[in-house]
C-alpha cells in the first residue's frame, strides 16, 4: 500500500503570494504528478528527471491554452527551485 507523494508539503517552502496563486500552483503540481506516474511510475519528485518535465510541458502545450502552458511552466519553475536543479526548460520546449 503506498502512499501518494504529498505535493502541498513539498512545495510549502516555495510557494509565496496569494493564497489563490498557492492553490493553484498546488493543483498543477498534482495534475504533474498524475501525469509523470501515469507514464513512468515515478510518484516522488526527488526521482524526475528534466525529460520527466519537459514531456509533460510539451504534452501541456498541445492540448491546452498558452495562458494554462503558461501558468504551468511557473509551477515547474517552482518544483525546480524546490529541488534545487538548474534546468533550461525554455529552450527544450520550443517547437
Amino acid at each position: 500500500m503506498n502512499k501518494q507523494f504529498d505535493m502541498e508539503l513539498f512545495l510549502s517552502g516555495v510557494l509565496t503570494g496569494a493564497h489563490t496563486t498557492r492553490e493553484r500552483h498546488i493543483r498543477q503540481a498534482k495534475a504533474i504528478q498524475t501525469e509523470i506516474v501515469d507514464r513512468w511510475h515515478r510518484d516522488n519528485p526527488w526521482t524526475w528527471q528534466r525529460k520527466h518535465l519537459i514531456w509533460f510541458l510539451r504534452k501541456t502545450k498541445e492540448n491546452k491554452s498558452n495562458s494554462t502552458y503558461y501558468y504551468y511552466t511557473l509551477t515547474v519553475k517552482l518544483i525546480n527551485i524546490r529541488l534545487k536543479t538548474k534546468h533550461k526548460l525554455k529552450k527544450s520546449i520550443a517547437p
